[in-house]
């Protein structure tokens, strides 16, 4: 156990800074501890400082580094990325004892005092506290304040959450908040732990526990911490944005536990580009949004879908012929957003059998090789029949295409 009369815990944290805006959402991560989790995930901490690096350019306000007490060598990758890498505020998960957040402040050390924290959390549902940790409400209700009240005597910021929030009954999980708030709790964490919610479920419940909660702790920020079980983990995280959270808690790609957590990159081109629906703002550079999307993937040698919103290579690629000429006319036609917004150089056109004229005509054009009237109809044509035997077209077969077709119009011509 730390002496807390040995630390000095005064100042304003980085978190109570953030949070004078009241209309600024934090974006928490927790690639490398959550994510890390999910089985193919695991990162070496030269990896988590890599990825570290990423987060702070992507302006992540909160990088949960690790859980201190899970490993020694997790406790010294944590004080290694809080030691290397500067800016965000470092995090490490622990449960709710002692040992386990003296790990959390050793771990934490190299960082500025004002950039610490520590979360703490205990489970709260039925199944949790009968199942798991054999106690009754009393004797969870007793134990996060206690381990509050600890973490608090050590950092400035400190953050609790209550495990399986949502499966928890609704008096009882804002009895264990409000009193973790009493005990000094900055941040209250309402995590859909097995992604069992739906939207109005997380709307409502955010909004009922920051009407309660709210009267006595002004200044306390509800954090929303959803697992994707269902699909519902980004629906989830932008409903509790509307029920009062000025938190958002997840991880590039989406990855952590089981089917994963709230995917970072979607939620925040979501409250970038619905900024008139939910009023908003992070401090986030979403430019940075494809490059951490593959760091991760080379850190953790795994691929994500190429249809995968906002990072996956078919995001902002387009082969129907009706959508390509609308592209061509206004790109707005058929993208929300831009790709150079989220880290793509730009939109591509994919050649295959959907693809129209206009399209063809284009990339014909961008190749040198213009084409157009009756030579342009016969190239589509035989565009069209090479399409559907090998799928995309690529600017070799285009090339190949115009070839024949120019070969069979110099012949014609011989004999005209």
């Amino acid at each position: 156990m730390i002496t807390p009369e040995s630390v000095r815990v005064s100042g304003v944290s980085r978190t109570e800074e953030i949070a004078a805006d009241p209309n600024r959402v934090i974006v928490f991560d927790t690639t490398m501890r959550d994510g890390e989790q999910a089985p193919g995930f695991s990162m070496s901490a030269q990896a988590k400082v890599k990825m570290a690096q990423v987060l702070r350019d992507l302006g992540v306000d909160v990088i949960e580094a690790g859980f201190a007490a899970a490993s020694p060598g997790d406790e010294d990758c944590i004080r290694r990325v809080a030691g290397e890498v500067e800016g965000p505020i470092f995090c490490s998960l622990s449960r709710a004892n002692e040992k386990d957040i003296d790990a959390t402040f050793r771990a934490l050390a190299p960082a500025p005092k004002s950039h610490r924290r520590c979360h703490t959390f205990i489970g709260t549902s039925p199944i949790h506290r009968s199942a798991k940790l054999k106690m009754s409400t009393n004797e969870v209700l007793s134990t996060a304040v206690r381990s509050v009240e600890y973490a608090r005597s050590l950092f400035d910021d400190v953050e609790f959450s209550a495990e399986d929030a949502f499966r928890t009954e609704p008096e009882f999980l804002a009895d264990v908040l409000e009193a973790a708030a009493d005990a000094g709790a900055r941040t209250l964490n309402v995590p859909d732990t097995v992604g069992y919610a739906t939207p109005q479920e997380v709307r409502e419940r955010f909004a009922a526990l920051a009407a309660r909660i709210k009267k006595r702790h002004p200044h306390v920020i509800f954090s929303a911490h959803c697992h994707d079980d269902l699909g519902m983990a980004v629906a989830n995280s932008l409903a509790a944005v509307e029920g009062g959270a000025r938190q958002i808690e997840g991880a590039i790609n989406g990855i952590g536990e089981r089917a994963g957590n709230c995917s970072i990159e979607e939620v925040i081109m979501a409250l970038k580009v619905r900024e008139d629906r939910y009023g908003v703002t992070t401090g986030a550079d979403s430019r940075h949004l494809v490059r951490a999307s593959k760091i991760l993937c080379e850190i953790t040698e795994t691929v994500i879908a190429r249809n995968k919103s906002v990072v996956g290579i078919n995001a902002f690629a387009h082969e129907a012929g009706i959508h390509q000429h609308g592209m061509l006319a206004d790109s707005r036609t058929y993208e929300i957003m831009r790709p150079q917004d989220v880290g793509f150089e730009g939109s591509w056109f994919v050649l295959g059998k959907h693809s129209g004229r206009h399209a063809i005509a284009k990339r014909a054009e961008t190749i040198g090789r213009p084409i157009e009237g009756e030579r342009l109809a016969a190239v589509v044509a035989g565009f069209k029949s090479r399409a559907d035997q090998i799928g995309e077209i690529n600017d070799a077969e285009l090339i190949a295409i115009i070839d024949r077709v120019d070969g069979v119009s110099e012949v014609v011509a011989q004999y005209a």
